[in-house]
């Protein structure tokens, strides 16, 4: 793996043995969830990659994968070329320990009240990260950092939400708090876990913009998950950078913004296009809807072959028995996607058409992930 990346993940898969009976599990016949399956994904320096995709689709599943939190059932994953796994193990040789690599890597949740000690001050849980990233400090250094840190992210007078405990507190400055506690650790990477998907509107977009504005002055990357286009397109938007569309536990479409969204290649892309409202009153509407069917297929039995092939429009017999690898779109290898559309000598343009007819009721849910 190149060290200039921040993170890289090579044919990364995670599977979960899903709840079942006591009966099942005796005889052994226990359902495997592939949550993420056979993903690749680097995010180098001062990067932003934005995941989105129905809720279930394994998006916050590679999130974790990629910050250190779940450890992968196959592939690597690797901070500045050191094996993650690797590294707290003990395997091999590690130049980089993990507790190093945790500490670079880390996490605004999408419920930061539930990660806030509420017996404990906002100036106390803040000046824990400090401790432990700068040992030198002491107790008056440690106060002015915090101070300033509130001030930045607009909590004033800082004196006062300093000595606030957590229910003392509204939503959105608890996003606030914990993204100061994530940026106090000096972290390379931030996943930022459906951060703004409990907050209004005025107040989502409030929070992206700090989000993105302290990205860019302390120098790290972000790793935004969203089950919402519209805010994750306005992350990548703002900050010129990539977005991921998810799938059944598949990258199923990544590149820039602009080209993702402008054009986009694989039908599930396209579906999810459709199904986010435009913001603009003059532009019209498209007709008719980009799904064959609305049910999203069990995970813990995913169809074969590629599995958007069930509702996918343009699906066609090859779809059903071999599953599309990612390719470059047009020869851009900033942009890729996981479709046979994209082949021209592929024997999916010479197998039948699938013939059942589109579900014209279909849409697509946008759901907090559970």
């Amino acid at each position: 793996m190149s060290n200039d990346h921040v993170v890289a993940l090579e044919n990364v898969e995670v599977h979960f043995e899903s709840d079942s009976s006591m009966l099942s599990r005796l005889r052994g016949d226990t359902d495997i969830v592939k949550a993420v399956d056979d993903v690749s994904l680097s995010i180098p320096e001062n990067d932003v990659v934005a995941l989105v995709g129905e809720s279930g689709c394994g998006k916050t599943t590679l999130g974790k994968t990629a910050i250190g939190v779940q450890r992968p059932t196959a592939g690597t994953v690797s901070y500045r070329g050191q094996d993650i796994w690797k590294a707290k193990d003990g395997e091999g040789t590690v130049e980089i320990p993990f507790d190093e690599i945790r500490q670079s890597l880390q996490i605004i949740p999408q419920d930061p009240g539930a990660s806030l000690n509420p017996n404990k001050t906002v100036q106390h849980s803040l000046e824990a990260p400090l401790k432990l990233r700068k040992p030198e400090m002491d107790a008056f250094d440690r106060r002015e950092r915090i101070y300033e840190m509130l001030e930045r992210v607009g909590m004033s007078p800082p004196e006062d939400y300093a000595k606030r405990f957590p229910h003392q507190l509204s939503g959105g400055e608890k996003q606030r708090v914990a993204l100061i506690r994530a940026l106090l650790m000096n972290p390379d990477l931030i996943l930022a876990d459906e951060a703004v998907s409990a907050l209004d509107v005025s107040l989502r977009i409030d929070m992206m913009d700090l989000m993105l504005e302290l990205q860019g002055q302390f120098n790290t990357s972000f790793l935004f998950i969203s089950h919402n286009l519209s805010n994750a397109s306005y992350v990548a938007g703002k900050s010129d950078g990539r977005i991921g569309i998810m799938y059944l536990g598949e990258l199923v479409e990544l590149g820039p913004i602009d080209e993702v969204l402008e054009n986009p290649k694989h039908p599930y892309t396209k579906a999810l296009v459709w199904a986010t409202p435009n913001l603009d009153p003059d532009v019209d509407e498209p007709d008719g809807s980009p799904l064959r069917k609305i049910d999203v297929p069990d995970p813990r039995n995913p169809p074969s072959g590629c599995r958007f092939h069930t509702r996918c429009p343009k699906a066609r017999e090859a779809c059903k028995h071999s599953a599309p690898d990612a390719v470059p779109v047009d020869g851009d290898d900033d942009h890729t996607v996981t479709c046979f559309r994209e082949l021209d000598t592929h024997e999916y343009w010479d197998s039948p058409e699938l013939t059942d007819e589109p579900d014209d009721t279909a849409r697509l849910e946008n759901e907090p992930t559970q």
